[in-house]
């Protein structure tokens, strides 16, 4: 059984961490709301949804993605690179305890499950301003007896790896070649995101579909010539504190300690 552990959205939102835009008005109930329906998604393509009430003291709680990293064999409990968040791994790491034994990021490594994509045995994890060398290094001591590799990847002109690479399904990737460096995954298709919608590489594939922000209407139309099955969502309040569909969930299966 797929399980999608999230957490709701804080009354705090609009005080959220900013890096890369600039700060818009944020209309709270509204991403509540957005976020509600994203939750829905996440059960009709037949994920278990636990969701975690919201806690007001982390304004960028509902990024449940970035305090943890869940593998089939074990939950790597990260240390965020923006001091703020880093209150936010005890709850996350009590929420995963029931279903996989912890690991634990450890100071001066900073790691982020945003920088991280998982593609079978594989982690690509990104050098970015919140994920540095050391806490890669410690992600694959890890990883290394359950052989999983780990491969470093350049990030320049974003928050996250995924917010310029994601899997699509298969054997593609989607991505903007002008954040990261794209050499990393030259085993693969690279889908090229459309002009105009730079952010538009964090997808989430589920359930045999690819969950996206249906503001990005021309990638939508380049992933489905590519075959994709896409499932469009309205995130756009949430956006605006550099959400993307993967950074509102942990996705992982049923397997109790």
């Amino acid at each position: 059984m797929l399980r999608a552990l999230t957490r709701q959205v804080s009354s705090t939102f609009a005080a959220c961490e900013l890096t890369f835009l600039d700060r818009r008005p944020i209309d709270v109930p509204k991403a509540i709301e957005q976020h509600r329906a994203y939750e829905a998604c996440l059960a009709e393509l037949g994920a278990s949804v636990i969701s975690l009430p919201a806690d007001p003291r982390f304004p960028d709680g509902v990024f449940v993605e970035d305090p943890a990293i869940v593998l089939d064999e074990v939950a790597i409990i990260t240390r965020p690179g923006a001091e703020s968040r880093r209150g936010e791994t005890e709850g996350i790491a009590q929420a995963l305890a029931p279903f996989r034994e912890l690991r634990y990021i450890r100071e001066p490594a900073t790691l982020e499950g945003g920088d991280v994509v998982h593609i079978d045995r594989t982690l690509y994890a990104g050098l970015s301003q919140r994920t540095n060398r050391e806490g890669i290094a410690q992600l694959t001591e890890f990883l290394k007896p359950f052989g999983y590799r780990v491969i470093a990847v350049e990030v320049s002109g974003c928050l996250h790896l995924k917010s310029g690479a994601c899997w699509a399904g298969g054997d593609m990737i989607l991505a903007n070649r002008q954040w990261i460096n794209a050499s990393a995954f030259r085993d693969f298709k690279i889908i090229d995101v459309a002009g105009g919608e730079p952010s538009a590489a964090d997808v989430l594939p589920i359930g045999g579909k690819v969950l996206i922000p249906s503001n990005f209407v021309h990638t939508c139309e380049i992933l489905q010539a590519e075959g994709v099955n896409v499932c469009p969502i309205d995130v756009s309040e949430l956006q605006k504190a550099e959400a993307g569909v993967t950074c509102m969930s942990l996705l992982f299966g049923w397997r109790e300690v």
